[in-house]
């Protein structure tokens, strides 16, 4: 499916969905204390929620052939879990989910007593067993979340053991914050993190809003003389995508908060420069407040960015320059030169914020936008387009 976008006016208001970050490790712990699995969070799912649902499903009914879809998080959680339950299982992917990084988790499990192949699909062999398991930390904060849910099924005490900087650790501490609710006990050392074998899953954890999600619809009221109101999301949330609040700061944007209301307008247009390792995810859509800027916009801590559901350096890049934007990298930076973006034929790279960042851009530009293969965006916000549509997006199929 291809989306035509065409210009409009933005206004209106968007409810918060619910955090993917928060449901992928909320089904774990279900599972893990005995609950049922559940495959909607508030009457809302998606293709990655439901990978993680289905493959803990599939587990619960004693498969042991597990498909992971193009979810990386339910990629890595499970080859964690997998090795701590103990057994023989073939893990499967699609996209480019087997070319995501994975050796450095698969080295500690194989440290750790697990036969493992890795190559279109994954195969584990094995009971895994406590100890200390090193790994960097730079690579994904997915490795040490997957390892922090696992680890307290283990008979004896295991210590994680971090050789870099620990990248993104504000997903860590949401994997924290959910196991605390489930009674799960982790003590965190000078190196990573201490955890206590033999614990049992009991409780459970609300699941938040998604500030990953709803940064697309705040940045699209920065863009508007209306403005966009988001509800639903915790002001005090320690999702790291909270980062966005303070990128709008920057940009000028007028922004009002009431309750769990925040209504974002259109005032200043500033350049800025940012740091983006702690909430990678957030590129895209910043880049299109970068593309609007009164001057040059400099996105710093990119590189990881490579190992997403696109090389996102390359398709961020491609997309602004779709729009008529110009826009450079050095692998590590994006720099760029904001203007008067104009409608044009975007790539989605099969990429889902690829895909909602083209169409908040979409509606600003002049002109009329084509987004290729727009129905990536099932794979975190099946519900985009209608959102979209709901505070005046302008959008048809081809």
């Amino acid at each position: 499916m291809n989306a035509i976008i065409k210009n409009s006016v933005a206004s209106g208001s968007v409810k918060a969905i619910p955090s993917k970050s928060y449901a992928h490790r909320v089904l774990i712990c279900d599972f893990l204390s005995g609950k049922e699995i559940r495959k909607e969070f508030d009457g809302f799912t998606s293709k990655d929620i439901l990978a993680t649902a289905d493959c803990l499903q599939n587990l619960k009914d004693g498969k042991t052939v597990l498909d992971a879809g193009e979810s990386g998080s339910t990629l890595r959680f499970l080859l964690v879990l997998l090795s701590a339950l103990g057994g023989e299982y073939t893990v499967l992917g699609h996209g480019k989910l087997m070319e995501r990084p994975n050796e450095e988790l698969i080295n500690a499990l194989q440290i750790h007593g697990m036969e493992i192949t890795s190559g279109e699909k994954i195969t584990l062999k094995g009971k895994l067993t406590s100890g200390e398991f090193r790994l960097k930390g730079d690579i994904s904060s997915q490795y040490v979340s997957g390892l922090l849910m696992a680890l307290p099924l283990l008979d004896g005490d295991s210590e994680i053991v971090l050789t870099t900087p620990l990248s993104s650790k504000a997903y860590v501490d949401i994997t924290i914050q959910v196991l605390s609710s489930y009674g799960i006990k982790i003590d965190k050392t000078t190196s990573g993190y201490k955890v206590y074998g033999n614990q049992t899953y009991i409780g459970g954890c609300q699941v938040e809003g998604d500030w990953s999600n709803m940064a697309f619809f705040l940045v699209l009221g920065a863009l508007s003389e209306k403005g966009i109101t988001v509800s639903g999301l915790n002001l005090k949330s320690i999702q790291s995508d909270k980062n966005i609040m303070a990128i709008l700061a920057l940009f000028g944007a007028n922004i009002n908060i009431y309750k769990d209301q925040i209504t974002v307008k259109k005032d200043k247009t500033r350049p800025f420069t940012v740091c983006m390792d702690e909430c990678p995810d957030l590129v895209p859509i910043v880049a299109v407040l970068g593309a609007f800027a009164n001057g040059n916009t400099i996105i710093r801590e990119v590189q990881r960015l490579r190992l997403k559901e696109s090389d996102r350096i390359t398709s961020t890049i491609q997309m602004l320059n779709a729009f008529g934007i110009t826009a450079t990298s050095d692998g590590k930076m994006i720099e760029i030169v904001g203007g008067t973006p104009s409608g044009g034929t975007v790539s989605s790279f099969n990429d889902h914020r690829i895909v909602m960042a083209s169409a908040v851009m979409g509606l600003i530009a002049s002109g009329t936008t084509t987004i290729l293969d727009s129905q990536a965006v099932t794979k975190s916000y099946p519900t985009f387009f209608e959102d979209y549509s709901s505070v005046g997006g302008k959008v048809s199929e081809s």
